[in-house]
């Protein structure tokens, strides 16, 4: 019979693709998510009854076990950006994180990969990086054994990042610490990584993972512009004024119940104020035999479809050179 793993938040930008490699390795495929029927997207990346989204709550023990009964590996890609009502950075990246890693090492599972993030630091200003780090820390508690994958910002097509940018109207570009270095990879290299940890073929040990390329935050935000074919003015936001916008895009999440989620939180604009690149000396992408992918050779491929002329944009370029011809 084939080998099961069980994908704690499979359904999300990066599970989904650690999903889709492992179903067409063969695996069967179980999808832990909070609302299984807005992860059936899931389903068609294998065979029927191969690819199962099925409920659970990470807070809860016996949700958490339920799920992963007779499974041979776990994966633990759920993390938040904005904590809201009980999923708090604690609950969610700290203790959900610890109660995974328990219950794998209680049920005897073969491989535990968890997904922690680039700057997780028990000394952070950051909550997000600190739970990152208390998460980390209760995983290797628990599953000594397990490959913890710590990405820089991630990009693909239905990344938060890039669309999120690109998708803002007016002539102004504003960003929160346009000088701040990230180091961006592709969500499939990651996928790629945490299937290696699955199968067994990554040593134990925490692996840092970023793109091949270093560029600030502004750098960024001009690269994608090129990339649209649009012009903007970048315009950087002192610190003091991204936090005063943050205090005001929280107070509104919290008046409305979360029904208006927070565009920019004061947590956030912390971890903007430090560079999100691999450590020197860190294992990565390298290690585990992955050559990564450039952010030139993927953000045309998702992001056309911002530029004035959408899909059409190729076709109208091809235009010109025929007339100046």
């Amino acid at each position: 019979m084939s080998k099961l793993v069980t994908i704690y938040g499979g359904a999300g930008f990066v599970g989904r693709y650690i999903a889709r490699r492992l179903a067409k390795d063969g695996w069967r495929v179980r999808v832990a998510v909070r609302h299984p029927n807005e992860a059936m997207h899931v389903k068609p990346y294998g065979v029927p009854g191969q690819v199962e989204p099925v409920f659970c709550n990470i807070r809860d023990d016996a949700s958490v076990a339920s799920v992963m009964n007779g499974a041979d590996a776990v994966v633990n890609c759920v993390g938040i950006l904005n904590q809201q009502g009980k999923n708090t950075f604690a609950a969610v990246q700290a203790e959900g994180a610890g109660r995974i890693a328990r219950i794998a090492a209680e049920n005897g599972v073969g491989n535990l990969v968890h997904i922690s993030a680039i700057g997780a630091d028990a000394e952070a200003e950051s909550e997000y990086a600190q739970t990152k780090a208390a998460g980390e820390a209760a995983v290797l508690e628990h599953f000594p054994g397990a490959v913890i994958l710590r990405p820089s910002v991630i990009f693909g097509t239905e990344d938060q990042f890039f669309n999120r940018f690109a998708g803002m109207l007016g002539p102004v570009l504003p960003v929160v610490g346009a000088d701040t270095k990230f180091q961006p990879v592709y969500v499939d290299d990651v996928a790629r990584a945490a299937v290696k940890g699955v199968t067994g073929e990554a040593p134990a040990g925490i692996y840092e993972l970023g793109g091949p390329d270093v560029k600030s935050f502004r750098e960024l935000m001009a690269d994608m512009l090129v990339v649209i074919h649009r012009r903007k003015l970048i315009v950087n936001l002192p610190f003091f004024v991204g936090n005063f916008m943050a205090f005001f895009f929280d107070l509104g999440q919290k008046l409305t119940g979360g029904l208006i989620k927070s565009a920019l939180t004061r947590d956030q604009v912390k971890s903007l104020a430090v560079d999100n690149v691999v450590t020197e000396g860190a294992k990565g992408l390298a290690d585990l035999g992955i050559k990564p992918t450039s952010i030139e050779a993927v953000l045309p491929e998702y992001l056309w479809r911002f530029r004035p002329s959408g899909q059409y944009a190729a076709i109208k370029e091809s235009a010109k050179n025929l007339r100046h011809g």
